[in-house]
């Protein structure tokens, strides 16, 4: 997960992080195409949320990089794994919580055209996902995983040798990962999404109002309503931490001291992008 949120190079990394505000902002205004207004707001929050993170959260980012950096010349378990993960969806809902204010400010105002803008952009989405993960064929869907797989572990070790290329086949074989039943949870969650952003339009609804329905949209992100996902999630992060383990634990020194250079890159990269903020 570290490398896939840091896969850019040095100088993208800074770049992207001195332009993330207006970045981000045509990225949402690709899904809604706000008015005047909003747009003004949704600058605004955005210019105050990317100040605020730099100044408080890539401090503690560059920590984290730095545990890591020391853990990596060890071998691991799944559990350590695991743990790695539930750090850094930690500083996702705090970074979340942050924005959440402004977010409620902006949804209130949306209209009914607008929400057809993000339903549209959706439905491009998606074809996008089909496109990469439910392949007809069974074997260009197994090998477009094993691509996939061996792309994000070079990210963060370089080359790999046949033996681990071998070893990411067989653990993207084994996999429970299944395409349908992500996509259904996707499909599943874009509808529930829709569907509270036509019931803020179309009512009177309160600040209040849309907060607590926002706080229950993303309790259903973190917790379907479906038995069978919340079962199959379950199943599928207890194996991909196996299988993380099992692959850093398959890896030679030379690529571990190249992981631990890439991390320590960005350590720097975050810790300077944090000192501008209180230059």
């Amino acid at each position: 997960m570290l490398a896939s949120a840091l896969s850019s190079c040095s100088l993208a990394l800074k770049l992207g992080y001195d332009q993330g505000s207006p970045i981000a902002f045509r990225w949402l205004d690709g899904y809604v195409d706000f008015n005047d207004a909003q747009s003004l707001r949704a600058r605004s929050a955005l210019d105050e949320w990317f100040a605020w993170h730099r100044r408080t959260q890539l401090p503690d980012y560059a920590d984290l990089l730095a545990r890591a950096e020391l853990e990596l010349p060890a071998n691991t378990t799944p559990e350590r794994m695991c743990a790695w993960s539930s750090e850094i969806r930690t500083r996702i809902d705090t970074a979340f919580e942050h924005a959440r204010p402004a977010l409620v400010d902006v949804v209130i105002t949306l209209a009914p055209l607008q929400i057809a803008n993000i339903e549209k952009k959706y439905a491009e989405r998606n074809e996008t996902f089909r496109d990469d993960y439910l392949q007809r064929n069974p074997a260009a869907r197994r090998e477009a995983g094993v691509e996939r797989e061996i792309e994000h572990a070079e990210r963060l070790y370089g080359s790999l040798d046949d033996a681990q290329r071998q070893m990411i086949g067989r653990r993207v074989a084994d996999s429970p990962f299944d395409a349908e039943l992500s996509y259904a949870e996707r499909l599943r969650r874009q509808r529930d999404a829709l569907s509270l952003l036509r019931r803020l339009a179309g009512s009177a609804a309160t600040r209040a109002d849309a907060d607590a329905e926002i706080r229950a949209y993303v309790q259903r992100l973190d917790r379907s309503p479906s038995d069978d996902y919340r079962r199959y999630a379950r199943r599928l992060t207890a194996y991909n931490c196996a299988f993380a383990a099992a692959l850093h634990n398959l890896t030679s020194r030379e690529q571990r001291l190249v992981a631990a250079e890439k991390l320590k890159r960005y350590e720097r990269d975050l810790r300077a992008l944090a000192a501008a903020a209180s230059s």
